[in-house]
């Protein structure tokens, strides 16, 4: 007999140590309906990943905003579309008019990166001089 949380109407309370550790979430694919949804499906694993991040983000006019992206594939193509969905998800943009602004900046953006590791140089020894050497009027006091 195993005691459970109390949770709200239609959540599950489940422990995972009566199935041999952590499960993994369920991975749900968008289900498209609309011939836009279709279209930016159509664009694989980036398409979908767009689709699922925009929802999870709350975009308020996502079915507008899939119509404007599924018209940009016509004027940019294809492999370009996909790149600027890649890039509008990795910065979590999600509006039609920031996926024009990347397709418009082309392929010439920066790619950010991580910091790596420290650039460390044996830096070679030079002579130092006193402070006092580089003044320009002697003899009075500062």
């Amino acid at each position: 007999m195993a005691t459970h949380d109390l949770v709200a109407p239609g959540e599950s309370s489940i422990k995972d140590e009566h199935y041999g550790g952590a499960r993994r979430p369920p991975r749900r694919k968008p289900r498209p309906r609309t011939p836009a949804e279709k279209a930016i499906c159509a664009l694989g694993e980036v398409g979908e990943a767009f689709i699922k991040a925009a929802a999870a983000a709350g975009v308020t006019r996502l079915a507008a905003e899939l119509e404007e992206l599924a018209a940009l594939e016509v004027a940019h193509g294809t492999d370009a579309l996909v790149a600027a969905l890649a890039r509008a998800v990795e910065f979590s943009r999600y509006k039609a008019s920031d996926v024009r602004s990347i397709l418009a900046a082309g392929t010439g953006l920066p790619r950010p990166a991580k910091a790596g590791e420290a650039l460390v140089l044996d830096l070679p020894k030079v002579p130092t001089r006193r402070l006092s050497d580089y003044a320009t009027e002697t003899g009075q006091a500062s």
